[in-house]
């Protein structure tokens, strides 16, 4: 019997956390003969009443209290550090705002299974997701076109057998135990973006596959939207605030992807951080060309 952790963090998204937590409970259901599953989630100090809607309708989840600044990544190192207490085969890390297919478990163990029988080892296998109006892909794997200028492309799920990517959305991410031997969990100095990326891309270097398990595995939005179209009209003040806020341009945490991982353009991202606060019009026109 696989025995599986769940980790997952919110904040303040208590009706899209009861929905993601009530697909997992149903997913569970599937094959809750052959897993045995218990759900950590971190909740960053909610004021919408999350964690008590959470321990009223979902009593088996264990529920961890946030500071408050965890963020995502935080959120998540902390989920995984409790259960690193218990005894799991494997990790799955999931959003709160994600929505799985019933499909989810038994994809990802085919999945692991194909691993193991063509690499001979463990891995990190990424879930598929879709947009619920458009059910264009969402979030998943991603493979690079050009590493020097970090341009990648999604990688879409097949109907057939797993694929190999080099950056994973956490949306729906599985790691094999034996991966945390060899690299441990999320990387600290990321606080809120990039530690997925990062995580995948340290297994990578480690020679660990990642693959993008077939199929699409669940529903989550893109909600992130444009973060440019108020900066560029925000005082000077404002947008020095917004590159540095985790949920803004999350600018610390894009400079320590890029020590991890590119250290040779590292000054240029630092560069480009504070040309974008001063001349945030040009950046957008000119660079993004928007």
């Amino acid at each position: 019997m696989l025995n599986i952790a769940i980790l997952l963090t919110c904040f303040n998204r208590k009706a899209k956390t009861l929905a993601a937590l009530n697909t997992l409970k149903e997913a569970i259901k599937i094959v809750e003969q052959n897993c045995k599953i218990t759900v950590y989630l971190t909740d960053d100090g909610s004021t919408d009443g999350t964690s008590e809607a959470v321990a009223l309708n979902f009593p088996e989840v264990k529920i961890l209290l946030g500071t408050g600044t965890m963020y995502w990544a935080g959120g998540m190192r902390n989920s995984w550090n409790e259960a690193l207490k218990g005894n799991y085969d494997g990790y799955l890390l999931l959003n709160d705002d994600t929505e799985l297919f019933n499909n989810v478990f038994k994809v990802l163990i085919e999945t692991h299974e194909y691993c193991l029988s063509n690499y001979k080892k463990g891995g990190i296998y990424i879930g598929s997701t879709q947009d619920k109006k458009t059910s264009k892909l969402s979030y998943g794997g991603n493979i690079f076109t050009n590493r020097n200028k970090g341009k990648y492309v999604k990688v879409i799920p097949n109907e057939k057998e797993p694929q190999k990517c080099e950056l994973g959305n956490a949306n729906i991410m599985y790691v094999d135990q034996s991966v945390i031997k060899e690299i441990g969990i999320l990387s600290d100095g990321f606080v809120h973006g990039l530690a997925d990326f990062d995580y995948t891309l340290k297994a990578i270097k480690k020679g660990i596959p990642v693959l993008v398990a077939p199929y699409y595995l669940g529903f989550c939005t893109n909600d992130h939207g444009d973060k440019y179209s108020k900066f560029v009209n925000s005082s000077l003040i404002e947008r020095l605030k917004f590159l540095y806020n985790p949920i803004g341009l999350d600018f610390k945490s894009h400079l320590q992807y890029m020590k991890n991982n590119f250290p040779l353009r590292l000054p240029v991202v630092f560069f480009m951080g504070y040309f974008k606060v001063l001349f945030p019009m040009y950046y957008v026109k000119k660079i993004l060309k928007r």
